[in-house]
């Protein structure tokens, strides 16, 4: 009788011009049996052949190194050798904007690396989630911005005033894969959109460079959320990385608020403490959606705002980088509507009609 085969390691490579740098996350990894660093680069010359050598299941990538930068180096390895990438960057709002553009050339993470307020055992644990969900997530053929093409049915679809859209808010949760995927909805929606909110893990400083690309490319506004803005039509507010962000209600006027607090499912900020103040300040005047990501944060949040009498929708298994998220949650029978990518916006267009077309008394 033999015993049960022994689950394989996630291999991983380490890319950073930071002899620290390398140094801490070989510390940091070793402690868990399921990751094993296979190897080290100071430099993409170095990397590049310690990839073919090694043939790592994930490797972590600096931004800024010499001889040739991550940006560049990242682009020529999801054309010839595509492999699932971490981008590590040092929080400053340069590296910020390159780690949002790493992540639309293919980079299926971001992470910051350790300084500040941004403990080495905080990132530590991120580290560690980022490799697994990593390990698991699907390279797509083609960068899921160009996944989703722009409608004309999406713009005819809510015709709604302003004030007929002041009491809906929309909550949004992804991570793995969900900065382009959120890209790709936010597009499609109409300037009269009622409120949106939502958490996208990402480090601090990164949701505000997040925040201000949408912004530039949505009909609709996106700001990186502070304390006490009021959630109103036409705006789309990201929680800002490191907090979490609840909504609450005053009269009839919508706001979030801004807090620490523990990791939630590994995370800060987390998807299930924003979908349950959602269910419990929104009820039925919410719809809530669950994207690409890995691991439960927002299932059992987006199940309360089901029971409050929100309608609830999940991203599909083959538009997502990682079926984690939605799948744990369709898995507890919190969504509605499975839907894939690309109709996400009309299922949110559809819903919000629907609840404004006058209802036939028996």
């Amino acid at each position: 009788m033999t015993g049960a085969e022994p689950k394989r390691k996630i291999k991983v490579l380490i890319v950073d011009d930071s002899a620290i740098v390398r140094k801490i996350f070989t510390q940091e990894l070793s402690k868990y049996p399921d990751i094993e660093v296979v190897g080290t680069a100071p430099d993409p010359y170095i990397a590049r052949d310690k990839i073919v050598a090694l043939k790592p299941d994930v490797i972590t990538l600096d931004i800024e190194m010499p001889r040739m930068d991550g940006l560049t180096f990242l682009r020529k390895l999801m054309k010839y050798y595509p492999i699932p990438t971490i981008v590590v960057s040092s929080l400053t709002p340069k590296n910020s904007a390159m780690a949002l553009e790493a992540l639309e050339a293919g980079a299926v993470e971001v992470l910051a690396k350790p300084g500040g307020s941004y403990s080495v055992g905080d990132m530590s644990v991120q580290l560690v989630e980022k490799i697994r969900a990593a390990a698991r997530a699907k390279i797509l053929s083609s960068p899921l911005s160009t996944y989703v093409k722009p409608s004309d049915d999406t713009s005819g679809l809510l015709k709604l005033s302003l004030t007929q859209t002041t009491h809906k808010v929309i909550a949004m949760g992804a991570s793995t894969g969900g900065t382009e995927a959120l890209k790709a909805v936010l597009m499609q929606l109409p300037p009269t959109s009622p409120g949106i909110v939502i958490v996208q893990h990402m480090p601090p400083k990164f949701t505000q460079a997040f925040a201000e690309r949408l912004n530039g490319l949505c009909q609709i506004a996106v700001r990186e959320a502070k304390n006490n803005d009021a959630v109103i039509p036409g705006v789309a507010l990201i929680a800002p990385g490191n907090y979490h962000m609840v909504l609450k209600r005053s009269g009839a006027r919508y706001y979030v608020e801004i807090k620490d607090g523990p990791l939630v499912c590994y995370q800060r900020p987390s998807v299930d403490v924003l979908f349950h103040s959602v269910a419990r300040y929104a009820g039925s005047n919410a719809i809530g959606v669950i994207m690409t990501g890995m691991g439960r944060d927002g299932a059992s949040g987006l199940l309360e705002m089901k029971k409050a009498g929100a309608k609830t929708i999940a991203q599909d298994e083959e538009s997502c980088v990682v079926f984690g998220m939605p799948k744990e949650a369709i898995k507890i029978g919190a969504v509605d509507v499975v839907a894939p990518l690309q109709d996400i916006p009309k299922v949110i267009l559809s819903m919000l009609r629907e609840d404004e077309e006058p209802k036939l008394i028996p």
